[in-house]
């Protein structure tokens, strides 16, 4: 029997979760019944708990991440996030209630790069050297993803996209743009592949 499995069944946490919290580093805010996975990872660069909330119910298995220079993540109730699924925030993330995210799916709200090579290559050199810059610009556009969705495995969601109540984006998509509420998206890019009857929604 792991120490982490003792400590999980003990406080409800898992160890990675109370370590983070009792040498002081910054994580997240868990309303009542949230709970991290075993996988879970949770990177505030920011360094503010604030910026990275779970809503009640909502069960983490990937990575939610803040940047040092902004970010801002707010998942609702009864929502999920499978493993190996990063989600980054250098602006704002937000996803509503009842979210299903699959496994390996991948969210951003920036470039995370500069696109020219001199600005990537001295963001590079500060991350290996100080840690993430906190004077820095990457085409930041808020992401939303509204109530009842789901994202599929492996998809991908870019910056400045909403996906609508109730919308599927299917496996392996690559959504670019906004996804219509109650909508199935599949392809790169995401292209409409069917409406969901009122039956199915």
């Amino acid at each position: 029997m792991s120490l982490n499995f003792l400590i999980q069944r003990l406080t409800g946490r898992n160890a990675d979760y109370l370590i983070q919290r009792v040498v002081g580093r910054a994580t997240c805010r868990l309303r009542a019944g949230a709970a991290l996975g075993a996988g879970a990872r949770i990177r505030n660069v920011l360094g503010d708990s604030d910026k990275i909330v779970v809503g009640a119910q909502s069960r983490i298995f990937g990575e939610l991440m803040t940047f040092a220079h902004g970010g801002e993540i707010r998942i609702g109730e009864w929502s999920f996030v499978g493993k190996g699924t990063r989600i980054w925030s250098a602006a704002s993330i937000e996803i509503g209630n009842r979210v299903l995210i699959s496994h390996s799916v991948n969210i951003f709200d920036s470039l995370t790069h500069p696109l020219g090579a001199a600005a990537r290559h001295e963001q590079v050199r500060q991350i290996f050297t100080h840690g993430h810059p906190r004077d820095i610009s990457l085409g930041e556009a808020p992401v939303k993803i509204c109530d009842d969705a789901w994202i599929s495995a492996g998809a991908m969601v870019l910056r400045g996209v909403t996906v609508g109540q109730g919308a599927v984006v299917a496996a392996g998509a690559v959504v670019t743009k906004d996804v219509a509420a109650f909508s199935v998206v599949a392809g790169n890019p995401a292209v409409l592949v069917r409406e969901l009857r009122p039956d199915e929604r």
